[in-house]
């Protein structure tokens, strides 16, 4: 067998002495395209900025993400919290009237 392609599943198969000429045949053509395609120093560099750049965006917006979901869940808590007290507004009136005299608070038995 000169070689396997295993996205069709299909062996290829030459003599017994061609098939190895034949195999780094493909395994040079494989490399000289790899050669050619590949892109310039600049180009990769670039590439590795705008990949470098690209993670510490996605980072940045997961902790924008996380920072939003927490200050909402703050918000939200305070405005219950508001909600609560404001439904107990009646007992202002009562801390006032013993504030103003209208009644004793009680004493702590020492």
């Amino acid at each position: 067998m000169a070689w396997y392609e295993p996205r069709r599943r299909v062996g290829v198969y030459y003599p017994a002495p061609l098939n190895w000429i034949v195999r780094a045949v493909r395994e040079f053509n494989y490399r000289l395209r790899l050669a050619l395609d590949a892109p310039g120093v600049e180009a990769a560099q670039f590439f590795a900025m705008q990949r470098a750049h690209y993670q510490r965006q996605r980072a940045a917006d997961e902790y924008a993400r996380g920072y939003m979901t927490g200050w909402r869940e703050c918000f939200h808590a305070c405005v219950e919290a508001i909600e609560d007290e404001m439904s107990h507004a009646d007992e202002a009136w009562e801390i006032g009237a013993l504030l103003t005299g209208g009644g004793k608070p009680p004493r702590p038995d020492n």
